[in-house]
């Protein structure tokens, strides 16, 4: 009767439920190194025999030492953790088997109370009697949840190390199969001194269970080395590049992202940043700073920071900051006045202005009369650029060629605009520069180069040359 209290609502155990997972994305830079993922990973079903021998018992000598000899649930492993616990007055081991841990995994919710544990144990007992040990081990490492989104050995191990699950080394093993105590505390992409450490523990586990030697272990130890981790500041970058994810992609099949970023430029950005904010930045005054770098023909993206340290902020001052471009903006409205008709050597006045009581200054350049349009834009001059920018037709004018070049700013509509005093973001300027560069080509900025479905399919989303911005 005692049975059926704890019994009657037990999940039908006759099937092995699917593993139910939110649709993973995965963002490649250029080269292939890992710059984000999303939702949850799995990698190949693996099978026992395809895998190191060392990866099984690595995970039998920290988890359960007993686990081809007990029949599901090991009362001298409960015995042997609850001595431990009431030394140290406080849970310091666990007695679950694989088998009931594989059982909480597959069947039970988190919650953790004396029903569900019976509960556990009872479907614990009908996995073994189901299963053989080997079927229940393949199970567990194909479903056991490793951090960072991961679940199976194979998509762990495809993740933190880059190679299938099939190839890991003894100490790699030794790592994945330290996680399942606490993966995202022991995750080795967010703490890779805690996941060494971890690992180290179970070599240990392996050398006291005589599955290792000592001079495997020493020579494991000295062999681990976690790969150095991605770019911390290619986050803006990832926020970006997914940032309408959805709408481009709509439904839930797992996608692998190959981004248009290039690492090798990327970390130069990032040194070379760094650099000025903690030099002239710093004697300015300055924490922060915004670089993008726009290859000009196709609009794709090859490096971003969008500040300092993403840790810190993650709002992308390449994306969403909006600044005065100064003098930047200056080549908007020449380009109008280009199509207006003024050419490179027509001459225009570089005298003193007076515009309703506002009078630009030209800061050291001291008036000649007259100049060419090509010397004023080259040498910056305030008063013939505002002069230009009037010839040009006004600040419609100069706001109209702006949208045609892909410059969204919010812009006075007055003559200040000659001097840049809009608002716009360094993204969209970019981008007006490089409809100059391409001859009059408007470009659109896109971070994603090709889509690859789970199904292996590919599709390219380069961008490219698109309607002429000027004729």
């Amino acid at each position: 009767m005692l049975l059926l209290v704890f019994a009657w609502d037990l999940p039908r155990p006759d099937s092995l439920p699917a593993a139910t997972r939110r649709p993973s994305v995965t963002l490649l830079a250029a080269d292939g190194a890992m710059l984000a993922t999303q939702g949850d990973l799995y990698g190949e079903t693996v099978r026992l025999r395809d895998l190191p021998a060392h990866l099984p018992a690595a995970l039998m000598s920290v988890e359960d030492r007993r686990f081809r000899r007990h029949f599901g649930i090991d009362p001298w492993g409960l015995a042997r953790a609850a001595l431990a616990n009431w030394r140290a007055g406080e849970v310091v081991q666990g007695g679950s088997t694989l088998t009931q841990q594989l059982a909480k995994n597959l069947f039970l919710t988190p919650e953790r109370n004396v029903r569900r544990k019976i509960q556990e144990a009872l479907l614990a007992l009908w996995l073994e009697h189901r299963f053989s040990k080997d079927q229940l081990l393949e199970i567990y490492l194909n479903r056991v949840y490793l951090g960072a989104g991961t679940y199976g050995v194979d998509a762990a191990a495809r993740l933190y190390f880059g190679i299938p699950a099939r190839r890991l080394a003894l100490w790699q093993s030794a790592l994945l199969a330290g996680l399942p105590k606490a993966p995202s505390r022991y995750n080795p992409r967010a703490a890779p001194d805690l996941a060494v450490a971890r690992a180290a523990e179970v070599l240990e586990a392996m050398l006291d269970n005589h599955a290792i030697t000592e001079a495997q272990r020493d020579a494991e130890l000295s062999r681990m080395r976690l790969p150095p981790p991605g770019s911390r500041q290619a986050g803006w970058f990832a926020d970006w590049a997914l940032e309408d994810l959805a709408e481009a992609f709509p439904g839930n099949a797992d996608l692998t992202l190959r981004a248009t970023l290039d690492t090798k430029l990327q970390a130069a950005v990032e040194a070379r940043l760094e650099a000025l904010l903690a030099g002239p930045g710093a004697r300015a005054g300055v924490a922060q700073g915004a670089v993008l770098v726009m290859e000009a023909e196709t609009g794709a993206i090859r490096a971003m920071a969008g500040g300092r340290d993403y840790r810190a902020s993650q709002f992308n001052r390449a994306t969403s900051a909006r600044r005065q471009p100064g003098s930047a903006f200056k080549p908007i409205y020449f380009l109008a006045a280009l199509e207006r008709g003024l050419g490179p050597d027509d001459l225009i006045a570089d005298t003193p202005l007076i515009l309703g009581g506002w009078s630009p200054g030209n800061g050291t350049w001291r008036p000649r009369g007259e100049i060419t349009l090509e010397e004023a834009l080259a040498q910056s001059v305030n008063t013939a650029s505002v002069r230009v920018l009037l010839k040009a037709g006004g600040a419609r004018a100069a706001m109209e060629m702006a949208g045609r070049l892909g410059l969204d700013g919010r812009f006075p509509n007055d003559a200040s605009l000659a001097l840049g005093t809009g608002e716009v973001t360094l993204i969209d300027l970019a981008t007006a520069y490089a409809a100059i560069a391409n001859g009059g080509f408007r470009v659109t900025p896109h971070g994603i180069a090709a889509v690859t479905t789970a199904g292996g399919r590919t599709v390219s989303t380069a961008g490219g040359r698109a309607v002429p911005a000027a004729g």
